[in-house]
């Protein structure tokens, strides 16, 4: 089982002008405590969980290109972009330019949007649910045709592009994280596009049951199972001493199949944080599994 850390609260002492600082501690301690990835939020204001609008939040793919040059390792990207953030064909572009810069080590998160209040902020567009996992399906499409030798025409319901040209093409194919966790329209989604699904800490119980439906997904359109990464987010281990409970719980997530684990970097200091998980937990956490 790999780990990886999510950069999610930009309320940091001496912020804004300590946020250059501390993401680049930060990512380097990822970068060399042996986390497979580090992703951010894509949001425009900060969650109300978290202080809402009043608190900072850095646009997402800003931030991901200053961690590629502050990185060797790290696999980059977002937990997860909505898909009525950016239009797809400038996504892919967005995505495909990180790939690049990071030396092949972008991937795309990406899902059906939520946070009605940012859209109304900013006067973008926030159709039905409906509409939303429409519009999902003719983004993945697209993204795989831009990262494709057809730089052709695209014609949807929602989206028309006269050319699909994404030059230069990503190093590698980014991944693709479906978020969310519907078992009729998102995890059909990760069936049929998906390289990778991410799931909430629901307990080993029911996650293992949303796997289950996903499999059942594949197992009705030909796609092999095996072949699609599991993954959650939890809280990680706030204090040394609750690591190994941390690690039991994961033994259990790692015998239902899932193989990363991504952990909230915890404030105020999250470059401390990810140093001492990637003492403590990498190594023990690459045995589970």
């Amino acid at each position: 089982m790999k780990l990886a850390l999510h950069f999610l609260n930009f309320t940091m002492p001496g912020q804004p002008g300590s946020l250059a600082t501390t993401l680049a501690d930060t990512a380097k301690a990822a970068d060399e405590g042996g986390f497979a990835a580090m992703t951010v939020m894509d949001h425009w204001f900060q969650m109300i969980p978290l202080g809402g609008s009043a608190e900072p939040m850095l646009e997402a793919y800003t931030t991901l290109g200053y961690l590629a040059a502050k990185t060797e390792r790290l696999q980059l990207g977002t937990l997860v972009t909505g898909v009525t953030y950016r239009h797809p064909a400038l996504l892919a572009k967005i995505v495909s330019t990180l790939d690049v810069l990071s030396q092949g080590r972008a991937f795309l998160g990406i899902g059906a949007a939520w946070y009605e209040e940012e859209h109304e902020a900013y006067g973008v567009p926030y159709p039905p649910l409906k509409e939303r996992f429409e519009r999902l399906r003719e983004a993945l499409e697209i993204c795989a045709q831009m990262w494709s030798e057809n730089d052709g025409p695209y014609e949807g319901r929602h989206y028309r592009l006269g050319a699909t040209i994404c030059n230069p093409q990503p190093l590698h194919r980014p991944e693709v994280l479906i978020g969310g966790s519907g078992e009729r329209k998102t995890l059909r989604l990760v069936a049929e596009f998906g390289d990778a699904c991410n799931l909430f800490d629901a307990g080993p119980e029911e996650v293992g049951r949303k796997l289950d439906v996903l499999r059942g997904h594949c197992d009705d359109i030909g796609r092999d199972f095996s072949s699609i990464q599991a993954t959650v987010t939890t809280m990680g281990p706030q204090t040394p001493d609750a690591v190994d409970d941390f690690l039991a719980r994961m033994e259990q997530y790692a015998a239902i199949g899932i193989d990363q684990v991504w952990v909230r970097a915890a404030a105020p200091d999250p470059a401390g944080f990810a140093a001492r998980l990637g003492e403590s937990v990498v190594p023990r956490l690459a045995q589970l599994g």
